[in-house]
């Protein structure tokens, strides 16, 4: 199968043009100010159904034949995927059935079946997408119906290239001339069609796409020559959180793609708040990925124009007790602990008194009595206000208790204990 080429993408665009919202390219002056570059932000998270993901399912859709359609389409999806087939399907009066992972959010899960209404059917199978798509494919070839593929699929990438077709043009408009285009990488997909058409157009500027930490799937198929399981799979990226990309993406990515770069899910979330807080932007984890890879790249870009696609804005507001403490953690503030206590009175204000600092504050503390010990653990959580006050309370700590145990080091303890 040969390569998307920037004629397939400009034909997407014809087609999409009128279906799909034609997003904005904003000059972000908070980021620009804090990594001295320009810094511009491609809103995907402002698409019909808050993703980039939209474009390819209308324009994969709008590909199949009549009888294709008749009989249905069938999907996989961690939601965004699943939410542009949704919208497509109710638009054009098409029933569909939709596979997701059994631990989808369920803010995606919802906004799915709203988007849908009467035209969809969800089944929610499988911890992974991974699982979630095979059993999805196993579905279509029993019944007879279409698979609209999430990412590996010629429709699909010259869909989300029109993300570009619009970014490219406004940049021109505006006398940007962009030195990177950053985007995120799942399945690949969108990094497929992206640096399709702005490698045709701009073959100066750099495309860097970038994955989470925990899913470094189009890093590994660099590594190994060719798409490849990866054998651990951190979800917290639900959006990006593919174990295999797919094969056309991956040839895709080889050609056309600068570098490659994973950033920690802990970042992810600081960078999450950050746009929050700052620019009052709802990015979902996979779709703060590229704004979060600046960090990385600081020195690299002073000076220089760089465009972020922020993919999507799809975030459950239920998940951000969560983003916050992973953001502590990756900061170094929040700690947590196991610790053996003396098994008298005082032993508690004791600690406080001589171990904790003025500003740190007990987050968690959990404690059984063991009967006949002269000491028993304690599972305890410290939030620390500044990252200079930490490294005193671990030396306090130590002195308090020379066999703590620091849950960071210990990811099986912490996953059980946290």
């Amino acid at each position: 199968m040969g390569l998307v080429t920037r004629n397939d993408v400009d034909q997407a665009y014809q087609l999409l043009k009128s279906a799909v919202a034609h997003t904005p390219l904003q000059y972000d002056r908070y980021l620009s100010e804090k990594y001295q570059a320009t810094i511009l932000l491609k809103r995907e998270d402002l698409q019909k159904v808050r993703s980039f993901k939209l474009r390819g399912a209308y324009y994969a859709i709008k590909k199949r034949s009549q009888s294709e359609l008749a009989a249905g389409v069938v999907c996989a999806s961690a939601g965004n995927h699943a939410q542009g087939v949704a919208y497509t399907c109710r638009e054009i009066g098409v029933q569909a059935v939709i596979f997701m992972p059994s631990t989808t959010p369920q803010q995606k899960v919802s906004q799915v079946s709203f988007f849908g209404g009467n035209n969809v059917t969800i089944e929610l199978v499988g911890d992974t997408f991974d699982a979630s798509a095979a059993a999805a494919k196993a579905f279509a070839k029993e019944k007879g119906m279409a698979f609209i593929d999430p990412f590996d699929d010629p429709a699909i990438i010259a869909g989300q290239g029109t993300l570009a077709v619009e970014m490219m043009a406004d940049a021109l408009a505006e006398s940007y001339q962009p030195d990177y285009v950053i985007a995120a990488i799942g399945g690949g997909g969108l990094i497929s069609g992206v640096s399709t058409y702005v490698k045709d157009v701009s073959p100066v500027t750099k495309i860097i796409g970038v994955e989470p930490k925990g899913a470094p799937s189009m890093q590994e198929a660099f590594d190994y020559g060719a798409p490849i399981a990866l054998e651990q799979l951190d979800k917290f990226v639900d959006g990006a959180a593919v174990k295999e990309v797919g094969q056309l993406t991956y040839q895709h990515a080889k050609e056309y793609v600068d570098q490659l770069m994973t950033v920690d899910e802990g970042l992810v979330c600081s960078t999450i708040l950050e746009l929050y807080s700052k620019q009052a932007i709802v990015a979902e984890p996979a779709g703060a990925l590229s704004v979060a890879a600046l960090e990385a790249i600081q020195d690299e870009i002073k000076g220089k124009t760089v465009i972020c696609i922020i993919s999507g804005g799809n975030n459950d507001i239920n998940r951000m007790a969560e983003i916050e403490e992973r953001s502590l953690i990756y900061q170094g503030l929040m700690n947590y602990f196991v610790i053996n206590f003396p098994q008298r009175p005082g032993a508690l204000k004791e600690f406080v008194n001589d171990v904790l600092g003025p500003d740190d504050d007990i987050t968690r503390f959990e404690y059984t009595k063991k009967i006949n010990r002269g000491s028993g653990p304690v599972v305890l959580g410290v939030l620390s206000k500044t990252r200079e006050d930490v490294p005193s309370l671990f030396e306090r700590i130590v002195e308090f208790d020379p066999t703590y145990i620091d849950l960071s080091e210990n990811q099986s303890l912490f996953t059980l204990l946290v």
